[in-house]
């Protein structure tokens, strides 16, 4: 909700608005129930209420762990419209996983779902929370609740709000400006401890309002959330962003390319952000053509490996006239910079387009040269919660922001992401960028997908070596791909090893987890 050029309202302040400027249009569609946005400003109130009531007071952190719901987008925001942080957990923790981030992050409420794809996050989470002293009510987004005098149902919870009035959520709710934290995202952790990036209510309004503009996301849009809300691309490139123009928000909780198809057709999906994974998956499915996906018209995709021909194919194959790349990380709002509409494929496939409004790039290296991105402006975090060592090295004196990765920027401004600092490995003294051979050898056309990790070799010192997914039908070889590589690519990027597999690991986010595969390698 912007008020002028340099105030921005808070949370609360845009869902109120939301609910009074969309009224009656529709605003979440979770299986058989549509809400409007008049029902999820009342919807919201009343499990803000139900905090007031339970004894949140602003400024505590209240976390939730759960999947894509109608119940994840109430809860959290009745929680931050009753002043909390927002602490959204990763659904593929496991419950000491959860239990350090709620220790650390001193959690007094938790929302928690029952089951999720089999498992009891309740049970592991009972397991590991001998040690949460702070942890005062779990909310179990469910009908029934251990018997327990912590744990109680969400409807038992919410009837807890009843004698709170809207009048006291509203006052509530205008205690919190656009200068307090709105949330701390945890890093995926895929090295190391994840540590929690503290993000205000401004700097998400700010960016997702940005984010809106730029994609062109619209009023009337119907928008596929398959990105899980614990991440920022899910929760404020989809609920925030659609708060902001009145979209209609259809969470998915699981990625399962049958029900994306199924639900792009019967709800008419205009709007599909994603990993490159997923949408390639919906192109290569045998029964694409079977599905009327004709209403897509706006992908928004990111990664370091964005294939020349997934654009392409979008554009051609299922006419989505609207492409876009982008690039963020949790420390940075979750954007950094973003392609232009009437950008070309070839940018857009190449680069992650050029810094958002308000923010500074710039890469310490000679121009044309990779080296660490470095991020300044209105979307850099406050800090890690709690840890100023970690903070002092991530953040300098002045503002910039050291994010870990490798890039190169071109004439124009546009960012070319090629690596993480920590997988860049070095051949015969030469930097070898695992996400640049990844994206040459995504363009053989039996590859779908492909990951490069280095691994010792006794000549060289490191060399690569890929893990790749082949098309399905096709008998391509590792002989068959070395010798494409050595026709494509210089000599130190050729991987020295193939190993064939039938998918990458990633976690819930779509990362490919390299550590994961260089522990499969060295065991």
């Amino acid at each position: 909700m912007r008020r002028g050029d340099l105030e921005w309202g808070s949370v609360p302040g845009l869902v109120r608005d939301a609910a009074e400027r969309y009224g009656q249009r529709e605003a979440v569609v979770d299986g058989r129930t549509r809400v409007t946005y008049a029902e999820l400003g009342d919807r919201v109130e009343r499990a803000a209420a139900a905090c007031i009531a339970s004894g949140v007071a602003k400024g505590d952190r209240v976390a939730i762990w759960a999947p894509n719901t109608l119940d994840w987008i109430v809860s959290a925001l009745g929680a931050v419209t009753a002043g909390a942080v927002l602490v959204p957990l990763n659904t593929r923790f496991k419950g000491a996983e959860a239990a350090d981030v709620l220790r650390r992050s001193r959690v007094r409420l938790l929302f928690v779902t029952g089951t999720f794809l089999g498992t009891s996050y309740v049970a592991s989470l009972r397991r590991a929370d001998q040690e949460l002293p702070d942890l005062e009510q779990i909310v179990v987004l469910a009908d029934s609740a251990p018997d327990d005098p912590r744990y109680r149902t969400w409807k038992d919870f919410l009837a807890g709000g009843d004698f709170v009035t809207g009048g006291e959520v509203r006052a509530r709710a205008d205690t919190v400006t656009g200068a307090d934290p709105s949330d701390i995202v945890y890093t995926s952790g895929t090295t190391g401890r994840p540590k929690g990036a503290v993000i205000t209510h401004a700097q998400t309004l700010r960016c997702y309002d940005l984010w809106s503009e730029l994609a062109g996301l619209r009023a009337g849009d119907r928008y596929l959330i398959v990105n899980p809300f614990f991440h920022t691309f899910g929760y404020k490139a989809g609920v925030i962003a659609c708060l902001t123009r009145g979209a209609t928000m259809v969470p998915q909780p699981v990625f399962d390319v049958d029900t994306v198809l199924a639900n792009i057709a019967a709800e008419r999906i205009s709007v599909l952000p994603g990993p490159p994974t997923l949408h390639q998956s919906l192109l290569d499915h045998p029964a694409r053509d079977r599905h009327d996906l004709s209403a897509l018209r706006l992908v928004v995709t990111g990664a370091a490996v964005v294939p020349l021909r997934l654009v392409e194919r979008l554009r051609g194959e299922l006419g989505v006239p609207t492409v876009l790349t982008a690039y963020g990380l949790s420390e940075a709002s979750g954007i950094v910079t973003m392609c232009r509409r009437g950008d070309a494929p070839s940018v857009i496939a190449a680069t992650s387009g050029r810094a958002i409004p308000g923010t500074e790039v710039r890469v310490l290296a000679a121009p044309g040269e990779p080296g660490e991105i470095l991020v300044r402006g209105h979307n850099v975090m406050t800090g890690y919660f709690e840890d100023p060592a970690e903070t002092s090295r991530a953040l300098t004196p002045d503002g910039w922001l050291h994010t870990g990765d490798v890039g190169v920027l071109d004439a124009d401004g546009n960012l070319r992401i090629t690596d993480r600092i920590k997988d860049m490995f070095i051949v015969g003294g030469f930097n070898a960028y695992p996400a640049e051979i990844e994206q040459l050898l995504g363009l053989h056309p039996d590859i779908a997908d492909v990951a490069v990790i280095g691994v010792p070799d006794p000549r060289l010192g490191e060399a690569g070596k890929a893990y790749a997914v082949r098309r399905p039908g096709t008998t391509l070889t590792a002989d068959d791909l070395v010798a494409w590589s050595r026709r494509e690519m210089a000599n130190y990027k050729v991987p020295r090893q193939v190993e064939f597999v039938d998918e990458l690991p990633r976690n819930a986010s779509g990362k490919v987890l390299k550590a994961e595969l260089r522990s499969r390698h060295a065991g």
